[in-house]
């Protein structure tokens, strides 16, 4: 699997896109949810949260490990994905589809278009393949 070239992605492996409301959609990208294998449970912050760049803001608990969610850019959360709660394994399953997690207002627009670009972040994670 190869990120999607229409989004950005976070050297912690988050994916975000701006979508027709000028927020900013965000989900895991493939390459934990390869690791992770069956996910259980994920927690996500509640909207009307203000999240910073780079800091921890959920957790995603697979059979194996806990992955610790750090938030791609500053802002406001303004929605989660309920199917990511009510049903986890979508977030390694379909992470650029169903498995999306949260949507931020940005606080600076400019953040999002300074995280890599897919064919970056292909080569930031060492996969052999352009997108």
């Amino acid at each position: 699997m190869h990120p999607p070239p229409d989004r950005r992605y976070s050297r912690s492996h988050a994916w975000a896109m701006r979508d027709s409301q000028c927020d900013v959609r965000s989900g895991l990208t493939h390459v934990p949810g390869a690791f992770l294998g069956d996910v259980v449970s994920v927690e996500l912050p509640l909207p009307r949260t203000e999240v910073s760049a780079g800091e921890p803001i959920g957790l995603i608990e697979s059979t194996t490990t806990v992955f610790e969610l750090l938030a791609p850019l500053s802002g406001i959360v303004v929605a989660v994905n309920p199917e990511a709660e009510s049903a986890p394994r979508k977030v390694a399953e379909d992470p650029y589809g169903e498995g999306w997690l949260l949507s931020i207002r940005p606080a600076d627009g400019e953040e999002l278009d300074a995280l890599l670009t897919a064919e970056e972040y292909v080569r930031f994670v060492g996969e052999d393949q352009a997108p």
